[in-house]
């Protein structure tokens, strides 16, 4: 009896080794076919199942260098980083900091001034959920004065200007995606922590899972994406001078893969704040956009999975991942190319996740 159940247990894992295996043979095949079409622009992938990990890379870390992309090179993965920020504050929520329905007016520093008209109505989960109605940064104006550094003279006061000026919402309660109000969750978590947003983030997420090559400040590495906008003029990094909890995070498919594993480990702290940011805090009126904290929640016929994408001004980037089917995925491009990550994600999908 014993030598049946021990054949049928060898069999199962062999079985399900084979299956994955077989998955990670045919998103590589996706790839490959994308490199082939696109040699100019190199790719990191890593995938998780059932706490499986698998890495696929293609191309050089720049155009002029010899150094394969490995699952250790570093690329910009832009507003991925506002689903870390969202997951900070599902964390703080849990540790009684915050509360996801409190007024932003009774979090933010006092420098902060939200007028009188505008006060005891916009929560922490509307900033999350990119629904509070307050102004944002110009990006076309930006990105039209400085192309390789639009940020470069964004500063906090820049943002304080920003809200104190703020008098009216007239978009309240309707979706718009937001930088300002992932500054604003920062400047929240610094004043809950009193800490910078630099080291809640290494306290709370990078070092309890040794994300290695994660960066938040010095950027100074050799095996680091050069980025490409989408003429394929060499880019410079995004630097930010103030909005880090927006897009400043710099990091490998390996460490990002370890976070979507922790992620899917129903019992870690970085698991349970998750869960939080996996509820519905905007629904659309008409079409299928339903938003999370800082991550967008996708459900079709056989499935729901969560996602969030990632865009500078020379890379490009997608995380996804499913709960229930125990799966996650990081694409990372060092060009600003969203229509090839998009594709390269729906090939993906539809002929292998879903």
């Amino acid at each position: 009896m014993k030598k049946h159940l021990i054949i049928l247990l060898a069999a199962l894992l062999i079985s399900n080794f084979s299956f994955g295996q077989n998955l990670v043979t045919k998103i590589d095949s996706i790839v490959k076919d994308n490199y082939k079409n696109h040699p100019e622009v190199s790719i990191s992938v890593g995938y998780i199942h059932n706490n499986k990990e698998q890495y696929i890379n293609y191309g050089k870390i720049s155009k002029k260098s010899s150094m394969n992309v490995n699952k250790y090179t570093v690329f910009e993965i832009a507003s991925i980083t506002k689903s870390i920020t969202g997951n900070l504050i599902a964390q703080a929520v849990n540790e009684g900091k915050i509360k996801l329905n409190g007024y932003i007016e009774n979090y933010l520093p006092k420098d902060f001034v939200i007028q009188k008209q505008l006060r005891r109505k916009i929560t922490i989960s509307d900033l999350a959920s990119h629904q509070s109605g307050l102004a944002d940064l110009d990006w076309k104006k930006l990105i039209s004065e400085n192309p390789q550094n639009p940020l470069k003279d964004v500063t906090r006061k820049t943002f304080i200007d920003i809200i104190n000026n703020c008098s009216e919402l007239p978009d309240y309660g309707t979706y718009r995606y937001h930088t300002t109000g992932f500054m604003l969750l920062g400047e929240i978590l610094e004043e809950a922590y009193e800490k910078s947003y630099d080291e809640i983030v290494r306290e709370k997420i990078i070092n309890p899972i040794k994300m290695e090559n994660t960066l938040t400040k010095e950027f100074n590495i050799k095996n680091i994406a050069t980025g490409y906008n989408r003429n394929g003029i060499k880019q410079n990094l995004m630097l930010w001078n103030s909005g880090a909890p927006s897009g400043l995070i710099k990091s490998s498919s390996a460490d990002m893969i370890k976070y979507l594993k922790e992620i899917l480990n129903d019992s870690s702290e970085i698991s349970k704040a998750s869960i939080m940011t996996e509820k519905i805090f905007y629904k659309a009126k008409k079409g299928p956009r339903k938003i999370g904290l800082g991550i967008n929640i996708y459900i079709d016929e056989t499935n729901t999975f969560f996602q969030k994408t990632g865009d500078t001004m020379g890379q490009s980037s997608i995380l996804c991942y499913n709960r229930k089917d125990n799966w996650g995925i990081i694409i990372l491009i060092n060009q600003q190319n969203p229509k090839m990550r998009k594709e390269l994600w729906n090939k993906i999908y539809e002929n292998i996740l879903k």
